[in-house]
């Protein structure tokens, strides 16, 4: 950092293995991916190209070198990856994979119907040569996912040779781990966090206030994707208490309540929260 201040979390390093910034780069040009490297580069740690992007990137092989060259592993999304699979093209991909020369490559089923055990087949076969991210979570809204079938799916493919799971939000924050609004679902995220190691999850977070959430609940070295080119070192303010989001989070406790322009009640009971499902249920 540039300068000195008191009563900052301790970040990880790069090459880190917790505590990573995953950017979402939607078609991003030489130039500005240039501009994001010179402006954040030091705090990105992995570059996703999109959903099918790729395809139509030009230049595609200067940016993927211009990212590992900065230190940033980057890989395709896997949107193009079911895109093969769909059209039963696995050889080729690998192919692709080797002509782009790219270290890292993700698994996904977001879009398409995939037997858990063929997927669980590809993650195992391009762990030999690739380090895996493989994403869990549907990307359609309508489809709803157990919390023990997340635990399950997450945990076997850690085992078949994923470096991480990625926890599925999509671009807009408002599937998978997250309801339509936004909002995290709790239940769900922390039966994962309690049934699968932290350092192993990357959660896609690409609006502030889920990124604030997770920071609060996990602290400032979790695992956040999605995060849009500009707003790399928004989120690392965010992650160190320097925004006001999470102002005070690191603060010593007397020295923030006397801060606090609303003072906290001690004795007062935390509000609950109420999930939709329940009220579904008691109407009922």
């Amino acid at each position: 950092m540039t300068f000195r201040l008191d009563h900052i979390p301790s970040r990880t390093s790069k090459p880190r293995d917790e505590g990573l910034t995953m950017v979402m780069d939607k078609g991003l040009s030489l130039r500005q991916a240039e501009d994001l490297i010179d402006g954040a580069g030091h705090l990105a740690d992995l570059v996703k190209l999109g959903f099918g992007t790729s395809y139509a990137t030009p230049r595609l092989k200067d940016k993927i070198a211009l990212y590992q060259g900065a230190g940033i592993k980057v890989y395709l999304g896997g949107t193009l990856f079911e895109a093969f699979i769909a059209r039963g093209q696995f050889n080729a991909y690998r192919k692709l994979l080797d002509e782009l020369k790219l270290q890292c490559v993700e698994v996904s089923d977001g879009s398409i119907d995939l037997e858990h055990g063929e997927k669980l087949k590809f993650i195992n076969t391009l762990a030999k040569d690739h380090t895996v991210l493989s994403e869990v979570g549907s990307k359609e809204t309508g489809i709803l996912i157990s919390p023990a079938k997340w635990v399950r799916m997450m945990n076997a493919e850690l085992e078949a040779g994923s470096w991480k799971v990625i926890a599925e939000a999509r671009e807009s924050g408002t599937v998978g781990i997250y309801r339509p609004s936004g909002h995290a679902h709790t239940t769900l995220v922390n039966r994962i966090m309690a049934k699968v190691p932290g350092k192993d999850i990357i959660w896609e977070a690409p609006i502030k206030s889920q990124q604030t959430w997770f920071i609060k609940q996990v602290g400032a070295n979790v695992n956040l994707g999605n995060v849009a080119p500009d707003e790399v070192i928004a989120l690392e303010a965010l992650r160190l208490g320097l925004r006001g989001d999470t102002f005070f989070e690191y603060l010593p406790e007397e020295m923030a309540e006397q801060l606090r322009q609303i003072k906290h009640d001690k004795h007062a009971e935390p509000p609950k929260e109420t999930d939709p499902a329940q009220v579904k249920a008691k109407a009922k």
